[in-house]
């Protein structure tokens, strides 16, 4: 066993914090701090210093899984690989190629996620393809495409936050979310810079701001217009850089205005004089930042919202210049790269359209296909699941738990029960997994290479650290083995860098541009920012810093897009009079699958609780810990009482970590943003009732 260090980087959130790995005698693997890396300078969460806990054989899966008798039973590697391909071959013949289905993770590497898109549309012929990460950054995607022409989360490295005079961070907790992260943030303050935050609740992350605004859920739109109304009205609209950098301005002008601060005030809830003073911290500095989360894209105008805050950029001169700008905290470890290279419905690898004929025919060529072979796009993620059992007949599903994790997740759950045969391939025995024909036990960051790509657009390099336990394969031996069995014997390979040359030359010339990106230079430069068409570092070092020169549209102007407040597709009314809100806490991560099998993690958050204000816990006779119900049109569940000043009196709150009966996802919303299909995660009504010992 080699004993020294392998500098990688966290399985969890999109900051892929540095870490080095050394192996110990049980077989697992010891984390160290790893100070070169820039992102958290050695700095880790509790997920990340426990990460190792799940490599343990008594938590994961180590021998595939067969359903027998309506038990999963063990099985061999090729009956349970013989199964997955007599089942798809069965649908495929029966019902057509896209009675397929296939459903990707935010976490895959983008070797992964790359090979993934291929064998939807390679293998089965399958349109019908998505995966978890719209639900997390979708509606940020398409809100930048549409203003910048390209979506990269961070256009400009963290590096970058303490040196800008504002940021505007909407909702965000990233002191639970994100904790490596809030340094930056700290030391923007120290340097005299100022951290306005917008949220419904007083999080973690709130105490740090210099002002806090409280606005409804629901109403971050508003907000954002209400905002640009009065920078319009004072005068303090960049109008030199409106008229040299954008298009559309007057157009966006005329709406804003339409959203009078007393007006804004009914709806958000949040008094004039804070908007007031938002905008004076905002507008006084040289350079100032809007950051956003899934507050306020997880909305049924997402889309709208994301684009009304690049507005307010745009307007005050504060996107392609030094310091500032737009940008996304993006969620999962590898939601940036999962959405680049083909995982998603409608793209290709290199953020490349599905739809546009010269993509098809670049892509194609690569893989050695007919370009008029390959199907077009598919249903976008909640839409395939709500068909499971309907037109699907079968799903492949990797990396992701919607039986947790989707909205209106009891009727997800009673789709996935209807479908003709689940195949899974994860880690543990997720919640979603146990209801499977077929598990396959795969490989995790530890045990295996591959890249991922930061919330910056960093491409960062994973190394293997320790071997595998016996019975586990990668998720592209799986695909190689499946798409052999299913009459494609040749354009899977395993090994991960011989993919990733692929994904390369696949990429090529596309948004997500990672030809120049190689293995050797990854691992020399601690990561390289796309766009890099090439390869030599000398000549193009990668992209840190987009659109400081043009943006990515066709004339080098940036899009203000007109925007209008409207109401969320669920608004409280008497019988359900309260508005429920969803997030995270800092020892669990998303699903939970894989945290909530650590045990220092469970001690520090052991289950699901909903957040109140005493005055709405008073009316419900509930005191701090006694059980409460949460009803919305939906379902119901059932979770303890915190109750706190620190949330509008108007408002609960639920994490999403847990199944069961505290599972919140029994009770959000799924109506979609028209544009990025996100569905509205974040504010839908329901009531709030004692429950009765």
């Amino acid at each position: 066993m080699q004993n020294t260090a392998t500098p990688t980087h966290c399985p969890y959130c999109a900051l892929q914090c540095g870490m080095n790995l050394t192996p110990v005698p049980d077989g697992g693997v010891e984390v160290t701090e790893r100070a070169d890396f820039p992102v958290n300078r050695g700095a880790l969460c509790g997920k990340g210093r426990t990460a190792p806990a799940v490599l343990s054989s008594s938590v994961r899966l180590t021998s595939p899984l067969v359903r027998s008798g309506g038990t999963l039973v063990p099985a061999t590697w090729d009956e349970a690989l013989d199964r997955i391909a007599e089942e798809l071959q069965r649908t495929r013949a029966e019902h057509g190629p896209d009675a397929c289905g296939v459903f990707g993770g935010g976490g895959l590497t983008n070797e992964k996620a790359y090979t993934l898109g291929k064998f939807a549309r390679v293998v089965l012929g399958t349109s019908q393809i998505d995966y978890n990460g719209r639900f997390c950054m979708s509606s940020a995607a398409a809100g930048g495409i549409k203003a910048f022409g390209l979506d990269r989360g961070l256009p400009f490295p963290l590096e970058d936050i303490p040196k800008t005079g504002c940021v505007i961070l909407v909702g965000s907790n990233l002191a639970e979310t994100m904790p490596p992260s809030l340094r930056f943030f700290t030391e923007l303050k120290e340097n005299g810079g100022t951290l306005i935050v917008v949220d419904p609740r007083r999080t973690k992350t709130a105490d740090q701001a210099d002002l806090h605004l409280m606005p409804r859920p629901g109403t971050d739109l508003a907000l954002a217009l209400g905002l640009l109304h009065l920078i319009v009205a004072e005068g303090r609209v960049d109008e030199a850089y409106v008229a040299e950098r954008t298009a559309g301005w007057e157009d966006a002008r005329a709406a804003a205005m339409a959203h009078w601060p007393e007006y804004v005030e009914r709806i958000t809830g949040v008094p004039v004089p804070q908007l007031r003073e938002a905008v004076r911290m905002f507008c006084e500095p040289e350079a100032a930042m809007v950051l956003t989360a899934r507050g306020p894209e997880q909305q049924s105008k997402g889309t709208d919202t994301v684009g009304a805050w690049i507005n307010l950029c745009l307007a005050t001169g504060r996107a392609g210049k030094p310091l500032s700008g737009y940008g996304c905290l993006t969620g999962q470890g590898n939601g940036q790269g999962g959405r680049e290279h083909g995982q998603k419905a409608d793209q290709l690898p290199g953020y490349r359209k599905l739809d546009d004929p010269a993509a098809r025919r670049h892509v194609a060529e690569v893989w050695g296909v007919d370009p008029d072979s390959l199907p077009g796009p598919g249903r976008s993620a909640y839409e395939l699941l709500d068909a499971l059992g309907q037109d699907i007949k079968s799903l492949l599903l990797m990396g992701s738990n919607p039986v947790v994790s989707a909205p209106r997740a009891a009727h997800i759950e009673e789709r996935i029960k209807s479908l003709d045969f689940l195949a899974v391939c994860d880690v543990v025995l997720s919640e979603t997994a146990a209801l499977a024909d077929v598990v396959l036990p795969v490989t995790q960051w530890a045990e295996e290479t591959g890249t991922t790509t930061n919330l910056e657009g960093r491409v960062l390099l994973r190394r293997q650290a320790i071997t595998p336990p016996d019975g586990v394969r990668s998720d592209l031996e799986v695909m190689h083995e499946l798409a052999d069995r299913l009459g494609v014997e040749k354009g899977f390979p395993t090994d991960p860098e011989e993919v990733f040359e692929e994904l390369r030359r696949a990429s090529a010339g596309g948004v997500a541009d990672y030809s120049g990106i190689t293995y050797r230079r990854l691992a020399e430069e601690n990561g390289v920012f796309w766009p890099c068409p090439t390869q030599d570092s000398d000549t193009h070092p990668g992209t840190p810093r987009l659109f400081l020169d043009r943006f990515a549209t066709d004339d080098g102007r940036a899009r203000f897009v007109p925007v209008s407040h409207r109401a969320s597709a669920e608004e409280p009314d008497d019988e359900y009079p309260v508005l429920l809100t969803t997030g995270r806490v800092v020892a669990q991560y998303q699903s939970g699958a894989q945290t909530r099998r650590v045990d220092e993690l469970n001690a520090a958050a052991p289950g699901p609780f909903v957040e109140l204000h005493p005055r709405l816990a008073a009316r419900l006779g509930a005191a701090e810990g006694d059980p409460v119900a949460v009803v919305s049109r939906r379902g119901r569940a059932v979770a303890p009482a915190r109750i706190t000043t620190g949330i509008r009196p108007d408002t609960v709150f639920m994490p999403f970590h847990w199944p069961g009966e505290g599972r919140a996802n029994t009770l959000t919303n799924p109506a979609l943003d028209p544009t990025s299909r996100m569905p509205e995660f974040k504010t839908c009504a329901v009531r709030v009732e004692a429950v009765k010992s």
